[in-house]
Parts: structure tokens; C-alpha cells; sequence
């Protein structure tokens, strides 16, 4: 089988190659001044075809004689000033890319979303594939650009593709990596004092890409797929975090008020939030919420095992 990985030079991107590669050959689509460094030292060879998801000729000339598609790549950012931005990369990419496969007869697409995507409610603690998405003052920017990304694809389905969506919650991978939300780890080898009061949801990188690879295996086309571990607090992760690491975990709760200031900004949400930008007012609310995306489906489907948190600390040092 010949597999063609959007994004695969991003940090989810390189784990789902690597675990791609026993399935069939791995084709990677790049932009010409993409960063390899994470694929150093992979043991399977990679075919590169260069383009950008903006041109859909690239696109298309990278699609012959693929069988599969996994579309990994993706902006992640909170900072309201790239919100056109957000919306041309995560929507228009992924319109580019559905037009390209319909264009040349591919077929089978795995669309990597977000947990952003299902939506927030400030009602609900629990949320699963089943929430509609609403309208609430908990969706950012970035959720809602890949929401309307995921409508894309399902506009895809409709039109021919065999599709399977799949929404991750914040990856964990190494601190080397130094990638998306793998700077989380920052926060506590930095020494930061405060926490905020809500819950984090996550999944090992490496549970994440197994997961994938065993929906396709199964061929369940036509469904969405919440990866997720679990909730934890961000006071008893960061607790973890700082025993695996041999550091001082953050001790003190942060107030509404603190929330608001550009320092608060500027350390734990710049790491959390996958963003080097001040963090606005919708992901500051996000940070004090109790929610818990709802992993039953994939689990019951494929019985899944997890590696536990302190497991995957461990590895990431």
C-alpha cells in the first residue's frame, strides 16, 4: 500500500510514519523548508514530493498512485491575530486536499483533527463523539478552524471518500521534540509556581498513532474516534511532571484575577496552548474547566491499553 502523510514532519505526523511504515510505503508531503530532525534515524525510507496545501496542483501530482491519505497537517495557534490564518491552512488545506483526492481517484482519507473540534459547553463536564457542535464562548478560534476543517471532510465522504475522522486531545511526546504540546513540559522544569484549576486531557503520542493504525486496520470508514487517555488535573499532572523530572511541582492555585494579567500569559498558557502568542480570553476559561472527552467508543472497538502517565514521563525525559 502506498500511504502519503500530510504533516508528517510535525510531531504526530512522525509517530503515525513510523508506525504506518510495516503497513505499506510511506510518502510524505512537505513544504521545500520543512524540518526533518524529527524522522532522524528512521529505519524505513521516505518518498518527499514538495508542495504546499495552498496549491492543489502539488497536491495532486503527490497523490498518484496513492492508496491512502492520512492528513495530519495543520496550524495550532490562540493568538486572535491568526485567525485568517487558521482558517486558510486547517479549512482551506483540507478543502484543497479533499478536491485533489476526489480530482485523482483516491480514495481512502484518515483526517486528524482535535479534541477543539467536538466543541465546549460550559454545561457539560463530559463530551463524545455525539455533541453537536453549539455555538459557545469556549470555542477558539482554533476549534472552530477545525471544525469547519472536519466539515470538509465529511463533504469529502459524501462525495465518494472512504473517510475516518479522528479527534486527539494534547499529544505527550518527548521533551526533545520540542513540538506542539510536548513544551507543556517547560512549565514544570522551569520551576513555575501556579497551576491552573482545570482539567487536562491527554494521550501518549505513541498510543495515539497505534490507534490510528488499528481503525484503519479494522476499516471502520465512516466514523469519528476520540483519542484520549484520560482527564487528569493540571495540579496532580504538573505534581507528576515534577517528581519524574526531579523538580518543585507547582503549588498554588491561580485566581480569576491572575488569569488576566500578561505574565500569567506569557508562562503557563503560552506552553499549554501550543502558541507562543498571548493567550486570549476564551482559552484562559478553557484552563479552569472540568471536562473529560469521552474515549468509551475507540476503547470498546479495540480494547485499547494505555501506556500510564508515569510510563510516558518517564520515556520523554
Amino acid at each position: 500500500m502506498k500511504i502519503l502523510i500530510t504533516g508528517i514532519t510535525g510531531l504526530f505526523g512522525s509517530y503515525l510514519a513510523k508506525e504506518f511504515a510495516g503497513l505499506g510505503e510511506i510518502h510524505g508531503f512537505r513544504r521545500s523548508s520543512s524540518s526533518l530532525r524529527l524522522l532522524e534515524g528512521i529505519e524505513f525510507p521516505i518518498i518527499w514530493h514538495d508542495g504546499e496545501l495552498s496549491d492543489i496542483e502539488s497536491l495532486e501530482v503527490a497523490l498518484g498512485g496513492i492508496e491512502l491519505v492520512i492528513h495530519a497537517a495543520g496550524k495550532v495557534s490562540f493568538d486572535a491575530n491568526d485567525k485568517g490564518r487558521l482558517h486558510r491552512i486547517n479549512v482551506g488545506g483540507t478543502t484543497n486536499l479533499v478536491n485533489a483526492m476526489l480530482n485523482t481517484g483516491v480514495k481512502k482519507l484518515v483526517h486528524v483533527s482535535s479534541v477543539a473540534a467536538i466543541g465546549r459547553s460550559p454545561d457539560l463536564t463530559e463530551l463524545d463523539e455525539n455533541f453537536k457542535w453549539i455555538e459557545s464562548p469556549l470555542n477558539t478560534d482554533y476549534g472552530i478552524s477545525k471544525y469547519l476543517a472536519e466539515l470538509e471532510a465529511w463533504r469529502g465522504e459524501q462525495e465518494g471518500l472512504d473517510l475516518i475522522v479522528v479527534n486527539p486531545s494534547i499529544l505527550l511526546g518527548k521533551v526533545s521534540d520540542a513540538r506542539s504540546s510536548s513544551e507543556i513540559y517547560h512549565y514544570v522544569i522551569e520551576e513555575n509556581s501556579y497551576y491552573p484549576k482545570g482539567d487536562l486531557n491527554y494521550i501518549d503520542v505513541r498510543d495515539a498513532a497505534k490507534q490510528v493504525r488499528a481503525l484503519v486496520d479494522k476499516e471502520v470508514w465512516g466514523e469519528r474516534f476520540i483519542l484520549n487517555k484520560e482527564s487528569i488535573t493540571y495540579k496532580e499532572f504538573f505534581e507528576k511532571m515534577a517528581v519524574a523530572f526531579g523538580k518543585k511541582a507547582p503549588s498554588k492555585s491561580v485566581s480569576p484575577l491572575m488569569l488576566k494579567t500578561a505574565v500569567f500569559f506569557n508562562t503557563i498558557f503560552r506552553r499549554i496552548g501550543l502558541s507562543k502568542s498571548p493567550l486570549n480570553k476564551k482559552t484562559a476559561m478553557i484552563s479552569q474547566q472540568k471536562v473529560f472527552f469521552d474515549n468509551t467508543k475507540v476503547n470498546k472497538l479495540l480494547a485499547s491499553t494505555y501506556y500510564s502517565l508515569d510510563e510516558t514521563l518517564d520515556w520523554s525525559k
